[in-house]
């Protein structure tokens, strides 16, 4: 939601510093994802690609550092899970989003795999996108609204030697022992 917020200010050439025009984008923003695709709609267009360009990154990360931008996108983000259940990832959907979620995972991997990972996806050579990913994180971890924090209730999984099978297998396993057929265990 940051990114599709961070592409329509560079699209429509507000400055990621000004915190009055960013607001007015992401309470305005619709946002939509495609029920059983990983489609991403913002205003109508697909644009699940053209977010995932590599000036994204740092510019969701800008962007998520305003603290009305976080208030508008979490209410959005709140509102979704109001009306189904949901899924979500995200840097602080645990903590200050869903602080309640039945299930909750902190994914981390060792900073040189995330920039592999992140490389292969977008071909660009690794080095660049770990420093990317270096200062995203810093900016993240230190911003004073909704700062890079595991939730204490968080089950942490480091994915730095798993393949995605693994991880799915991981993740299954904890989101069993948390729930039954979809309702939260009692016993």
């Amino acid at each position: 939601m940051y990114r599709a917020v961070a592409l329509w200010a560079l699209r429509t050439n507000v400055a990621l510093s000004d915190m009055h025009r960013l607001e007015q984008l992401a309470r305005e923003a619709n946002i939509e994802f495609s029920s059983g695709s990983s489609s991403i709609l913002l205003n109508g267009e697909d644009v699940t690609d053209a977010i995932r360009a590599p000036e994204l990154a740092d510019a969701a990360s800008q962007v998520s550092q305003v603290p009305a931008v976080r208030r508008a996108l979490v209410r959005k983000q709140r509102e979704m899970g109001e009306q189904a259940s949901v899924v979500m990832e995200g840097r602080d959907i645990g903590t200050m989003v869903f602080p309640d979620a039945t299930v909750k995972i902190f994914l981390d991997a060792s900073p040189e795999v995330r920039a592999e990972r992140r490389a292969q996806e977008i071909a660009v050579p690794a080095a660049a996108v770990a420093q990317q990913i270096a200062q995203r994180d810093q900016r993240d971890r230190t911003r004073t609204e909704s700062p890079l924090v595991q939730a204490p209730d968080a089950v942490y999984v480091d994915t730095t030697g798993l393949s995605i099978d693994e991880v799915e297998s991981a993740l299954l396993k904890i989101i069993r022992a948390r729930t039954s057929n979809g309702k939260e265990r009692t016993h």
